[in-house]
């Protein structure tokens, strides 16, 4: 892993997509990566997400397996000055600022 160093850190949620590699998982309105600032932030976030998917299935609208498995993940990024959110893995995110 490559230390950050980063213009502005902070966190984003990730998911490896079979055709587009590493991706953001939550992009805001115009198609920018979603940067949370601390990591109690994206947690609460992370684990919304999971208690949706298991309401969906109690409620009869969620397979089982599909509510159970969870593809995305928590990643500390960077925001350099252009824009560009980065990981320490070297993924870049294009930004549409």
């Amino acid at each position: 892993m490559k230390p950050l160093d980063p213009d502005r850190s902070g966190y984003c949620l990730l998911i490896q997509t079979v055709c587009g590699g590493v991706t953001p998982y939550e992009r805001d309105g115009k198609g920018n990566p979603i940067v949370y600032d601390s990591l109690q932030d994206i947690q609460r976030v992370f684990v919304e997400g999971i208690i949706e998917r298991m309401e969906e299935f109690l409620a009869g609208k969620r397979e089982f397996t599909d509510a159970m498995t969870i593809e995305e993940y928590i990643t500390e990024v960077c925001v350099y000055p252009d824009g560009l959110v980065g990981d320490s893995e070297g993924n870049l995110f294009r930004t549409n600022a």
